[in-house]
């Protein structure tokens, strides 16, 4: 898919102009963005595709204010949401029940968590899928208890934070002292003698070509799959999931009772119903694709 159409984005100096045209393109409305979507995976129609990027270019730069405390330039991380965005759009599948925005929003952050790993440090930040949780959440658990300290965590946020993120408290002050110290020189010395560096003591461990496009693979499947089965569920069922599970700050059950007319509890077990739901038509779609494969 082209990128011809969507607004140039140059630099730093020209972010202010980019969040003032991209406004000028209108949000779609469902029915819009349903017959789009269809030329699209129909036809092939770049037009068509291209609107239904520019109208979620917004979306974009939303998400992307997101990552902000990083110290990577904010144009630079706009234009790998933007990245992910036609991805989503190339992958969108119209049929299934929902909107573009809700299954764009999984491949925008994707990229750009993918961008800030591969750019933040020279040394590999995470590999696991603790480490990342840890990454992109430990500055807003931080904030969320108050814990302020320039160095170590005390014992008592460190357990706090580990019981918040479900992940091990050495991994938390490890990757605290990573996050509060910034990168240290590849080249600083090890000891005082100056005869080793730090350098000298990393191991290449970065995945070859086709490690990546086996896994960019696997998670484009992973986000197809949930996409597919969040079909199934009715527009309130689909409202509650996202908010509570999908969000960055998800909803808190008394908003959503609110906002439905309903009490908290019932919010809640809709909530667990929809979730079964997700997680039985996931594993039959999975066992389907599975079983097609034995018998192709």
């Amino acid at each position: 898919m082209s990128s011809r159409g969507v607004p140039a984005l140059q630099g730093e100096a020209g972010l202010s102009r980019y969040l003032t045209e991209i406004r000028k393109f209108p949000l779609l409305e469902p029915e819009q963005e349903y017959m789009l979507a269809k030329r699209w995976k129909e036809h092939e129609d770049p037009g068509a595709a291209r609107q239904l990027v520019t109208s979620h270019l917004r979306l974009v730069a939303k998400i992307a204010m997101g990552y902000r405390g990083y110290g990577l330039p904010l144009s630079e991380i706009v234009s790998e949401g933007n990245v992910g965005l036609m991805q989503a759009v190339k992958r969108f599948e119209p049929d299934k029940g929902f909107r573009l925005a809700t299954y764009a929003m999984w491949w925008i952050r994707a990229a750009i968590q993918e961008f800030i790993l591969r750019s933040w440090s020279l040394v590999k930040m995470g590999t696991t899928a603790n480490q990342k949780k840890l990454f992109f959440n430990l500055r807003k658990a931080k904030n969320r208890i108050s814990a302020i300290e320039e160095g170590d965590l005390t014992p008592e946020h460190t357990k706090e934070i580990a019981r918040q993120l479900a992940v091990p408290e050495e991994e938390v002050t490890s990757m605290n002292r990573r996050l509060s110290g910034g990168d240290t020189s590849l080249n600083a010395p090890m000891r005082a003698d100056g005869e080793s560096e730090w350098q000298d003591w990393l191991a290449d461990d970065t995945m070859d070509q086709e490690t990546r496009l086996a896994e960019a693979e696997e998670m484009g499947e992973r986000h197809d799959l949930l996409a597919g089965a969040m079909g199934e569920l009715s527009e309130r069922e689909r409202d509650i999931i996202e908010a509570r599970r999908l969000r960055d700050d998800p909803a808190t059950l008394e908003e959503l009772s609110q906002k439905y007319g309903v009490s908290r509890e019932r919010v809640r077990q809709i909530e667990v119903r929809a979730f079964e739901k997700l997680q039985q038509q996931m594993k039959n779609t999975l066992a389907q694709k599975q079983s097609a494969q034995v018998h192709a």
